[in-house]
């Protein structure tokens, strides 16, 4: 049937063609922002999954970071002990010597000097040692710079006393953390600034008890000796601090290693999901191209087949 009023031809390719555009424009989108979903219309249930995974992706580059950030505060905290274990080691030479009775209580009271000036330096090391404005080497009960502060923990190798708890997060999820204690290494002084031998140290001060610096004394041989002992027990637990920080340490390093490999793995699994088949797009770019072209020369004849209509009228 030969009409003028509808013309079926053209109708037909104009809704080829503006199916074909359709998919020509999101080849195109596709090719030039990386992506393959563009939006939830693209597809709905790997734009899902690809958001679940960024969030991943970036959580898991900040426990990164914070497991970085975890071995730097300990560096900073054991590089202090380094120098308080030096100061430790100066103290018991000095009592060995005021030990020896070939020295006069004058000459011990001129090696008293530097012995006590290595105890203060040690407080004085203890109250100042920062990490990002907070302290890591005492415990003031200022819970506004003491690090930590905020959850303390019952010390299981000594009734009454707390430790600090410091916890590095270092999942993308929640409460995905490792913990590390914190000591006071304070040493009780006096308003002079002196060391204390009156002062009582906190149970949870690193040193007290067998341990306690505040009331050593060289003034004799058997104080010398007495000092020897309780510079022996300090020194230990400075070790046994320093082990521990450097356990976690290590165990940081292998935790951020693997948050790497995690975070690789995801993101090449999200890459999967929402990235361009840039060889798979650029072939559909050139198929609807192609049918492009096409489509337009047969909507262009299409537009002209009833001018035959004309030679009917002309006869």
């Amino acid at each position: 049937m030969t009409v003028i009023n509808t013309n079926v031809k053209s109708l037909i390719s104009q809704n080829a063609l503006n199916i074909n555009n359709r998919a020509l424009s999101k080849a195109m989108q596709q090719l030039s922002t990386g992506k393959r979903i563009n939006s939830a219309a693209d597809d709905a249930a790997g734009l899902a999954i690809s958001s679940r995974m960024t969030a991943q992706i970036q959580g898991l580059g900040q426990a990164i970071r914070n497991a970085n950030d975890g071995i730097s505060l300990i560096n900073t905290a054991e590089g202090a002990l380094i120098e308080v274990s030096n100061m430790l080691q100066r103290m018991r030479e000095l009592a060995v010597q005021a030990g020896n009775d070939t020295y006069t209580d004058v000459d011990r009271g001129a090696i008293a000097v530097e012995f006590k000036q290595l105890l203060t330096e040690i407080n004085r090391v203890a109250q100042n040692t920062q990490w990002n404005g907070m302290s890591v080497l005492n415990n003031n009960n200022n819970y506004g710079t003491s690090i930590g502060t905020g959850g303390t923990i019952a010390d299981p190798s000594a009734s009454g006393t707390e430790l600090r708890n410091v916890k590095f997060q270092v999942g993308a999820n929640a409460d995905q953390t490792i913990s590390v204690q914190f000591r006071d290494f304070s040493i009780p002084m006096t308003s002079g600034g002196e060391p204390d031998p009156n002062a009582t140290p906190d149970s949870w001060s690193v040193f007290s008890g067998d341990a306690a610096l505040n009331a050593l004394s060289i003034a004799s041989s058997a104080d010398a000796n007495v000092s020897i002992g309780n510079i022996d027990a300090a020194i230990d637990k400075i070790n046994n601090q320093r082990a521990t920080w450097g356990a976690v340490v290590n165990r940081l390093t292998y935790a951020g290693d693997n948050l790497n490999n995690v975070s690789q793995n995801t993101s090449e699994s999200r890459s999967r999901i929402l990235d361009t088949d840039y060889a798979k797009a650029s072939s559909e770019l050139s198929r609807t191209q192609i049918i492009q072209q096409a489509a337009t020369a047969v909507l262009a004849q299409a537009n002209t087949s009833q001018q035959t209509v004309l030679k009917l009228l002309q006869g």
